[in-house]
């Protein structure tokens, strides 16, 4: 197939946050192009982000409804191959559900719906169809990320004892939503963000994270939410007691009011023999401990094979020493799909690490996790099981 995956976008116009983000992920391997987009229930405002992005005029679309509908009509050589999603949490089931429907791929941001329910009918959807569902936890897109998940999936550490994980920032410290901040009001409120703030946005990331790198399930939890600000509406710090399901014992913590932090992401898991530790502040760079020797750093580096996983050298695009963070974790999650669907396009399979991104399963746990959570946290009960 020598051609680039044809990309419609549904949100992400020019008063969204994260739209732009998602432009520059599936742009940076030259794999992807825009072709179309409903970029916002705003008409004006869709109609200007189309054209200031060079789309097509009968390719900018006042609503997803409209664009799937045109989209699915147009001839097999013309029309989106995929949809990728980048609204609010309430506005990811419905544009999902219609692109699967009318037989196109879906990427989506993280958390994947608003309920779990929708989560599972999503899922049982991406099975019925044999589509490729992506989901951008971006933060498994880093390459040192998998070189840690690749070490434990090796038994390089023995049975697993311990994970920590932690993910503090300090940007809702005051009540921003009732100052004018467009991303603090939809995200701490129930109608748009759903039952959970901290932990529905940033809490689902450190739990993908936990059970990505380890390969773990959580089983069981223990969680106190919190609203620190008066007059929010959804938590803005938590934190949470984990069990996996190999007897581990966990420590989560997520925390939108610890002022002074940005996007302070860092976790350690510890087996029999070792363990690592890795923060998104230094994301190149992984520590990795042993019981009876000096620590180790492992840095990421496209040149280093034979010293690093095939998942983490799939995921370097630049020799060691060159810095490579957010952006190019989030073009892995772009790249990684778009390579497994062209494979699926061709009729052929995609490589191992080339379908090592998140999908539904994962988009499944985590509306489960923001569930699970929130129960417990008003339950009385010290443990409560995690169900899905």
């Amino acid at each position: 197939m020598n051609r680039k995956l044809r990309m419609g976008m549904v949100g992400g116009g020019k008063d969204a946050f994260i739209g732009a983000i998602h432009r520059i992920a599936a742009n940076m391997d030259g794999l992807i192009e825009l072709v179309c987009g409903a970029l916002s229930i705003n008409p004006e405002i869709a109609q200007d982000s189309g054209e200031s992005l060079f789309l097509p005029a009968d390719r900018i679309y006042l609503t997803f409804e409209e664009m799937i509908e045109k989209e699915s009509k147009l001839p097999a050589d013309k029309r989106m191959d995929f949809v990728t999603i980048v609204t609010p949490n309430f506005a990811h089931f419905a544009p999902a559900m219609a692109a699967l429907d009318n037989g196109f791929h879906v990427i989506i941001e993280k958390p994947m719906t608003f309920t779990l329910d929708e989560a599972k009918q999503l899922r049982q959807k991406v099975k019925e169809t044999g589509l490729l569902l992506g989901l951008t936890h971006t933060y498994s897109g880093y390459p040192m990320v998998k070189q840690a998940k690749a070490m434990f999936a090796d038994g390089v550490f023995g049975k697993i004892r311990k994970v920590w994980v932690e993910y503090p920032q300090g940007w809702l410290s005051q009540l921003s939503e009732r100052e004018g901040n467009r991303q603090a009001a939809w995200r701490t409120d129930p109608k748009r963000s759903g039952k959970s703030g901290c932990m529905g946005d940033i809490g689902t990331h450190a739990a993908h994270l936990a059970e990505y790198i380890s390969g773990l399930q959580i089983t069981q939890l223990c969680a106190d939410l919190n609203i620190m600000v008066d007059g929010r509406a959804l938590d803005d710090d938590g934190n949470v007691l984990l069990r996996f399901n190999n007897g581990a014992a966990g420590v989560l913590m997520a925390s939108q009011v610890a002022a002074g932090e940005e996007n302070a992401l860092k976790i350690r898991i510890y087996g029999e023999k070792g363990g690592i530790e890795w923060a998104q502040h230094e994301p190149n760079t992984l520590l990795v401990k042993w019981l009876d020797k000096p620590t180790q750093i492992l840095r990421a580096g496209a040149g280093y094979t034979g010293h690093l996983s095939t998942y983490a050298t799939h995921n370097c695009r630049t020799p060691g020493g060159h810095p490579e963070g957010y952006l190019e974790a989030f073009g892995n999650i772009y790249r990684n799909f778009a390579l497994s669907l062209t494979a699926k396009l061709e009729g052929r399979e995609a490589t191992k690490e080339q379908l090592d991104f998140p999908t539904a399963d994962e988009g499944v746990r985590g509306m489960a996790f923001i569930d699970n959570v929130v129960a417990s946290s008003a339950s009385d009960k010290k443990w409560t099981d995690f169900v899905v």
